[in-house]
């Protein structure tokens, strides 16, 4: 599995941060209330977060240690993948959190100071998401071999 791309997750990110304005733009055109993220959706993403890095955190031990420790592979696997999916969905997130943060702020009326705060929480929520699982899907790497380094012998040498 390769590393997840700074460049997919700027892409999400940007794509979060348009569509949320676009959607919000398109919901106050047709005259219906805005869509306001709820207080609990910033902690949740938070919560997502800290529970991806302690699920990789034991994979992490069994790569790092010293004497051979046996992990699941699936498991190891698994990890990977929702560290990966936590990494996306936390820019994705992050980018609709800013989506709608720049929409409140391009009304020619002052909006209400606890929708802001809001949109901040739902955006720094994806913020952590991403990090957090960026710093999973690290956990998950295995270190290289020292057989890797090693240049391959020609046939016939006796080193």
């Amino acid at each position: 599995m390769k590393r997840t791309s700074p460049a997919a997750l700027a892409l999400l990110a940007l794509g979060g941060g348009v569509v949320a304005f676009l959607a919000e733009l398109a919901i106050a055109a047709s005259g219906l209330p805005i869509i306001i993220p709820p207080i609990s959706l910033g902690f949740t993403l938070v919560a997502i977060g800290v529970i991806v890095v302690l699920l990789a955190w034991p994979v992490r031990r069994a790569v790092r240690a010293t004497v051979k420790v046996h992990i699941d592979p699936f498991r190891a696997m698994r990890v990977a993948v929702l560290a990966k999916a936590s990494a996306f969905s936390g820019a994705l997130f992050t980018g609709a959190g800013i989506g709608l943060l720049f929409y409140l702020l391009s009304r020619s009326v002052a909006p209400i100071t606890t929708s802001l705060w809001l949109a901040v929480a739902m955006a720094a929520g994806g913020l952590i998401l991403l990090i957090a699982g960026l710093v999973a899907e690290y956990f998950c790497v295995l270190p290289p071999d020292d057989r890797d380094n090693e240049a391959p012998q020609p046939h016939g040498s006796h080193a």
